[in-house]
């Protein structure tokens, strides 16, 4: 499926998932973003097992924005690694598969 990526990321606060999300929109690094609320995490961290809230984004985006996608992230996100996870598709339908082409940039 030629460029397309869907990149997953978590953000602590529903506005901070908002703001990222409009961002990354204005700065043409993916076509749609949609926010998945109250998505329950649990990892190890530190040694410790860990239980949290977190808000999920999944950004439909091309290979070609990835570095730059993933550069905003971690500069506009509070924390310190932020999970940012990028899945090639293995089908879709050609027109949404155009869309986020023309709708993105490198």
């Amino acid at each position: 499926m030629n460029d397309t990526l869907l990149v997953v990321t978590t953000v602590p606060e529903q506005q901070i998932a908002r703001n990222l999300a409009k961002a990354v929109l204005a700065e043409n690094l993916a076509s749609y973003i949609s926010i998945i609320p109250h998505a329950a995490s649990i990892y190890k961290w530190q040694q410790d097992i860990c239980e949290t809230d977190e808000y999920l984004l999944l950004i439909k985006t091309q290979q070609s924005c990835y570095s730059r996608l993933q550069t905003f992230i971690r500069a506009n996100c509070r924390y310190k690694r932020p999970n940012v996870i990028a899945l090639p598709p293995r089908h879709g339908l050609p027109a949404c598969v155009g869309w986020i082409k023309e709708s993105t940039q490198a």
